[in-house]
C-alpha cells in the first residue's frame, strides 16, 4: 500500500503549514489591531520600544518564509526566539502551571516553540521552495 509508506517531506510540508499558517494568523491580528499591548510589555520590562516590532518580524515575515520553505532553518530559529520572548515577557507566571483541564498553561505557545526548534534540526524538507543551503 504506497499511501501507507513514510513520506517524511510530506510531514514536513504539513508541520510548516500548520505551524507557520495558524501563527500568521496572530501576525495578521498585530497588523490590523496594532502592538499596543506589547508595546506596553515591553516598556513595562524597561526595554527600548523599537522591539516591539520584532513582533512583525517573529508573527509575519518568519513564518511566511516557513510556509513556502525559504530559509526555513533561519525562519524557525525566528519564530521559535519570538516564542521564547513571548513567553518570558507576557507568559512568564503560566510556564509552571497547569490549567483547569490539567493542560500545560502556555501549550499553545509551547507547540509553536517546539514545532519550530523541529524544523531548525530537519530543515524544510523536498517540498521546499529552497532546500539546497545551509538554513534552509
Amino acid at each position: 500500500m504506497k499511501y501507507l509508506e513514510r513520506n517524511v517531506d510530506l510531514g514536513l510540508l504539513i508541520l510548516r503549514i500548520s505551524v507557520g499558517g495558524l501563527m500568521l494568523l496572530h501576525g495578521i491580528a498585530k497588523l490590523q489591531h496594532g502592538v499596543g499591548f506589547i508595546e506596553q510589555v515591553v516598556a513595562g520590562a524597561g526595554l527600548p520600544s523599537f522591539i516591539t516590532y520584532g513582533v512583525y518580524v517573529g508573527e509575519v515575515i518568519a513564518p511566511l518564509l516557513i510556509m513556502l520553505g525559504y530559509s526555513t532553518r533561519a525562519a524557525s530559529v525566528v519564530f521559535a526566539g519570538n516564542c521564547l520572548v513571548a513567553a518570558l515577557l507576557v507568559h512568564s507566571q503560566d510556564l509552571f502551571t497547569l490549567n483547569n483541564q490539567g493542560g500545560w498553561t502556555v501549550e499553545l505557545l509551547g507547540l509553536y516553540f517546539f514545532g519550530a526548534v523541529a524544523l531548525v534540526f530537519t530543515g524544510g524538507g523536498k517540498y521546499a521552495l529552497s532546500n539546497k543551503h545551509l538554513w534552509d
